[in-house]
């Protein structure tokens, strides 16, 4: 478990049965060189006390949102920003709840909800408990927002019941952490680039042509490869979408620019070309506004095709390249023929004549295309999450 060493890790401990397995958790967080910090839920302290969690942890127990003893140190916060990630362990579902719904009325709850970084969350409850359509809805809520679980497992509970609903044991959980961790440390060597939004290609001093690409999916790639542990390079046509801390981003206006940026940030391990790039630009710009009563023909000229001049540059080429296609129809044979004539290892492809998907929206559903002829379908999903499914299935490709 060398990849625990030396990680900081706040556990949360909500007020369940399980709560004492979380005393083997942190045992075995220090014996693996983590440094733990705690916070005990006020359920939780009728199942493990303050003293027997900072006897294990040898640090200080947190229990109350507000402390006058530490009210500069604003624990919220401070604790959020120590932490390299957080687990809950165990999640009861009253706390699921409160975090699919984004409520922070104790410490515990704030922290989540005030943290920048990843939150692992470890269920446990009743059998029934566990299959309620409502704790469904809020587990789905957290997948969707990010939030990874762990678990549970099935088996005979302290009510007496059987079935799912376990909190999964320490061991599974230090190796989840562990796994993490190591995927990171691999990662950290290797360099992403990602194009994202549309292009403007000017016409006159206040005209251009653009297209309806809003960027989120790109930025979203980006988003999901910088935690990842990726070098990751963001290069964005104009957008209105906020930078993301941790990734270089670079900031075009044109498809010239964007191919200028783009070959001066390479080379790169894996290339994702998802800006809708401009086909054509104009050949006859004009520096003044074009009167209604002076318009003429507009010369246009083609852009150069970004993906495919990065795919076939051979001193350039990242190891993998990823072209998307958003198409109206015949996803499949278009996209087909986009991955074999831009020479590109995948083309992810998605219908944007499909209601609440692509443009614009926070959802997606898309179908990647392999050079090996291997071809996937991933449901409708937002876009944060798909972009996890993408990049899953990125680091599995380069490692």
């Amino acid at each position: 478990m060398k990849n625990l060493n030396g990680k900081k890790i706040l556990l949360i401990i909500c007020g369940g049965i399980a709560a004492y397995k979380s005393l083997e958790i942190i045992r075995l967080l220090k014996k693996n060189g983590s440094v733990v910090k705690t916070i005990l839920t006020k359920n939780a302290k009728n199942f493990v006390t303050p003293l027997s969690v900072a006897s294990l942890s040898q640090e200080k127990v947190y229990t109350d949102l507000f402390n006058s003893d530490s009210e500069a140190e604003m624990d919220h916060i401070s604790l959020s920003r120590w932490a390299d990630l957080i687990l809950v362990a165990p999640a009861t579902a009253n706390t699921i709840s409160k975090i699919s719904y984004g409520l922070s009325d104790d410490l515990a709850s704030t922290v989540i909800f005030a943290s920048d970084k990843k939150v692992f969350i470890a269920p446990a409850m009743n059998v029934r408990m566990w299959e309620h359509q409502l704790n469904k809805n809020n587990l789905k809520k957290l997948y969707e927002t990010d939030y990874e679980i762990i678990g549970p497992d099935s088996g005979e509970m302290a009510c007496g019941e059987y079935g799912m609903g376990k909190m999964s044991e320490p061991n599974t959980i230090i190796d989840y952490l562990n796994n993490y961790f190591k995927k990171l440390e691999s990662n950290n060597q290797l360099k992403a680039l990602v194009t994202a939004g549309p292009t403007h290609e000017n016409i006159d001093a206040v005209r251009f042509i653009t297209n309806k690409s809003s960027g989120k999916q790109g930025y979203e790639i980006a988003r999901s490869l910088k935690d990842n542990g990726f070098n990751t390079t963001l290069i964005s046509g104009p957008t209105n979408l906020e930078s993301i801390k941790g990734v270089n981003i670079i900031r075009v206006k044109s498809a010239d620019e964007m191919l200028e940026a783009t070959l001066n940030n390479l080379p790169a391990d894996v290339a994702v070309f998802s800006a809708a790039v401009a086909d054509f630009k104009v050949k006859n710009i004009k520096k003044e506004k074009i009167k209604k009563n002076k318009i003429s023909e507009l010369y246009l000229e083609k852009n150069t095709d970004i993906l495919k001049h990065i795919s076939n540059h051979n001193s350039l080429r990242p190891k993998l390249v990823i072209g998307f296609a958003a198409e109206t129809s015949c996803l499949k044979n278009n996209s087909k023929k986009k991955l074999s004539e831009k020479n590109c290892d995948w083309i992810i492809g998605n219908d944007i004549s499909q209601k609440d998907i692509g443009f614009n929206s926070d959802y997606n559903k898309v179908s990647i295309f392999y050079k090996n002829n291997f071809e996937e379908e991933i449901p409708k999903m937002k876009k944060s999450k798909l972009a996890n499914e993408i990049v899953n299935r990125i680091v599995s490709r380069l490692n």
